[in-house]
């Protein structure tokens, strides 16, 4: 398929799984009997958006038809799509924001390297729109072994759902895995079609059944800071505070940054996993040629799609 039509029938599911969610009585209408399918059909759709049945059916069907802004926000609200859903409609079937057609090349500049560097004592890296792992200090190296990584593999959502490191690294990961599908999946809408985000989705669902069955779901989330736990093989669990920002010479670029919660022993924690490690790598392998020590990092089983 091409890119575009990739992103026809990526609306077409969206807009299904959301009208079937729905029910009749949510949108004012009688309560219907029971359905061989939840949710509203499609013709309930049409009339409470105002707009033909023939026009709504031709969207689902991922015919190639134009749509306007203001259909779209009758579809949101008969749909009751929340903020980042409704972000999702529009960048599917208007490509807002519009993507350069050539874009910037996947690096980061020497100065955002250097400030990634000076935060010793929090770990922090930089993703690109495909959740590539383009940058990372030594505190972030500590944490997650990205230097012990194939380059080809250097993937956060490759990482959390191929990884047994990284998921005996997360507490809850059920829940964590699900949260950073959604979120990828923002950016995964923004770029419909595009050959590198469809061969990373294609090697996800052939080598995880986890993936696989939650993807079709078209949950999306969008970026935010939390509190994340972890339960390290050096120290035991500790409670990371994240917090994610586009950079904005390039916002397809992504820095999160983990700081410690002072409220436990995990600023502490954070500090021995860093010792441990430059005690282990010395300081002439930094930044970039020094290999994980930690036990759970150094020797990792990792499924090769």
């Amino acid at each position: 398929m091409t890119r575009d039509q990739i992103r026809r029938q990526e609306l077409s599911n969206f807009l299904r799984t959301r009208r079937a969610r729905v029910s009749t009585v949510d949108v004012g209408l009688p309560a219907a009997p029971r359905r061989r399918t939840p949710g509203l059909r499609r013709e309930e759709v049409a009339q409470l958006a105002k707009m033909s049945v023939t026009w709504y059916t031709w969207l689902e069907q991922a015919r190639p038809i134009s749509v306007s802004a203001e259909m779209l926000d009758n579809l949101a609200r008969v749909l009751r799509l929340d903020g980042i859903e409704r972000v999702q409609l529009f960048q599917l079937a208007l490509r807002e924001p519009v993507l350069d057609s050539k874009p910037k090349a996947q690096r980061i500049s020497p100065l955002l390297k250097q400030m990634l560097d000076q935060m010793e004592h929090l770990p922090a890296f930089i993703v690109g729109p495909r959740w590539d792992v383009l940058g990372w200090n030594l505190a972030a190296g500590a944490f997650f072994g990205f230097s012990s990584i194939a380059p080809a593999e250097r993937n956060m959502v490759w990482l959390f759902f191929t990884d047994s490191a990284l998921r005996s690294l997360i507490v809850d990961w059920p829940t964590r895995a699900r949260d950073v599908l959604a979120r990828f999946r923002v950016n995964y809408g923004r770029h419909a079609g595009d050959k590198h985000f469809v061969q990373l989705v294609e090697r996800l669902k052939s080598v995880s059944s986890e993936f696989g069955e939650w993807w079709p779901r078209h949950d999306v989330l969008p970026q935010s800071e939390g509190l994340k736990r972890y339960n390290h093989p050096l120290v035991g669990r500790l409670q990371l505070q994240h917090v994610s920002f586009s950079v904005m010479d390039d916002p397809e670029l992504t820095l999160t940054i983990m700081a410690p919660a002072r409220t436990t022993d995990s600023v502490a924690k954070i500090q021995q996993i860093i010792n441990h490690f430059k005690s282990s790598q010395g300081s002439s392998d930094y930044p970039d040629g020094h290999r994980d020590s930690l036990p759970h990092l150094g020797a990792k089983t990792r499924i090769t799609g």
